[in-house]
């Protein structure tokens, strides 16, 4: 009774009233509640008496009349302020009374503004896994350098060490004028997945359309990840097999011809076969089973090996080979070695670049899963090989054990 007379003494005039009585009201009925609470939580030994439930059904009745005392003096003014809702503008709480705020509204932009951030950092962490990825996959050119100098005869080094280089720099070229529109261009079908024409790509040629600007007229950040990434990522596996090649044409083939393979191989040769399996094309419509190469045993490792088959049958033997003449061994067996640990290394960039990106666990344990097969791979051609030779020779052929470390490494890659 004290309480509602004192909530019923405050005028209306008083400055405090607005935000006074709302607070009274709340604070009497959390008051009424646990008076409620308290005389409804006696033990089942207690028994209630008379008087005890004539006075909770005058607390009651208080409570109600409570109730319509507050929803009949409230103002235009209490409504507003009882009311719930967010600046939208601002990305705080507003001060203030805590019933200001519409909770729906604001989590609504919270979530909102998390999932913005959310695909910023999924798209910065591709990006960043891929060009991590493409760059060990580039420094596979190294060891491939290493190992065909290692195997090839000493007045001979300089000349592979050329090709290597006139590989990646004439490739790239190609790759960025021609390959990258014949491989992965469009136009697409009406899924946007399956190459219309089912055989080549006929747009992005010499990177056009990779930048698109925005109404200021500078370069539009697109979220997620870019199409240069794509171009780098795809470019380091186009150079990779072209410069297969090199080593099996090694010591008999001239430099500028060799030049004009690989523009012809990067830009031309190496984007159709992608256009057919990677980019959706016509093979991923036969017998309607698709098209499986996780990291390109085929699409890479064969269409290289192919041509490098092509070129060795061309160019036949070296003058005065023979299988057991000293001279035409490998001259330095340690560069071999060395090529070799170094292909191994930038076959990791080579097949768990392969899951095209790394932002949760569980792209993050499909990499972890391929690195794994990677090393198992690796070490069992290595082994096998080594086996085979000291089974059949009575002695340590080293360069045989790191030609079956790069099979376990090739066939492993098919995923």
């Amino acid at each position: 009774g004290i309480l509602k007379k004192t909530l019923l003494g405050i005028p209306c005039c008083c400055p405090l009233a607005v935000n006074t009585r709302p607070m009274l009201g709340t604070l009497f009925l959390s008051f009424a509640a646990l008076l409620a609470q308290v005389s409804f939580g006696a033990s089942e030994g207690d028994v209630a008496t008379v008087s005890h439930s004539a006075e909770v059904a005058q607390l009651r009745l208080e409570i109600a009349q409570l109730h319509q005392l507050l929803d009949a003096t409230a103002t235009a003014s209490d409504a507003s302020e009882r009311r719930l809702f967010v600046d939208r503008e601002k990305n705080y709480l507003p001060g203030g009374s805590l019933s200001k705020l519409t909770i729906d509204n604001f989590m609504e932009k919270k979530h909102h503004e998390f999932q913005e951030a959310y695909k910023d950092l999924k798209g910065a962490m591709d990006s960043l896994w891929l060009i991590l990825c493409g760059a060990m996959v580039m420094f596979m050119h190294p060891g491939f350098a290493m190992l065909e100098t290692g195997c090839s005869r000493a007045k001979n080094a300089q000349s592979v060490l050329f090709k290597n280089l006139l590989n990646v720099t004439v490739a790239s070229l190609a790759w960025y004028i021609f390959g990258f529109a014949f491989a992965y261009g469009g136009p697409f079908e009406d899924d946007g997945k399956h190459l219309k024409n089912g055989f080549i790509g006929a747009k992005g040629f010499a990177g056009h359309a990779f930048l698109k600007e925005d109404d200021t007229g500078n370069m539009a950040i697109d979220k997620g990840t870019s199409t240069m990434l794509t171009w780098f990522f795809q470019w380091a596996f186009c150079t990779a097999a072209a410069t297969i090649v090199s080593g099996a044409v090694a010591q008999r083939v001239k430099s500028p011809a060799y030049a004009i393979y690989a523009f012809i191989m990067a830009g031309f040769i190496y984007p159709v076969v992608v256009a057919w399996t990677w980019n959706n094309g016509w093979i991923m419509k036969v017998a309607d089973v698709g098209y499986m190469d996780f990291a390109g045993s085929g699409v890479v490792h064969l269409t290289g090996g192919t041509g490098a088959f092509c070129g060795a049958a061309i160019l036949g033997k070296r003058i005065g080979w023979y299988p057991d003449d000293p001279a035409f061994h490998p001259h330095n067996v340690p560069l071999v070695v060395l090529g070799t640990f170094i292909l191994w290394f930038g076959w990791y960039g080579f097949n768990c670049g392969s899951t095209l990106g790394l932002h949760d666990a569980g792209t993050g344990a499909l990499a972890a899963q391929v690195a794994m097969n990677t090393t198992v791979a690796a070490s069992t051609g290595g082994i096998v090989v080594f086996a085979i030779r000291y089974a059949k020779l009575r002695k340590y052929d080293v360069p045989a054990m790191c030609n079956g470390i790069l099979g376990g490494l090739v066939s492993i890659t098919a995923g």
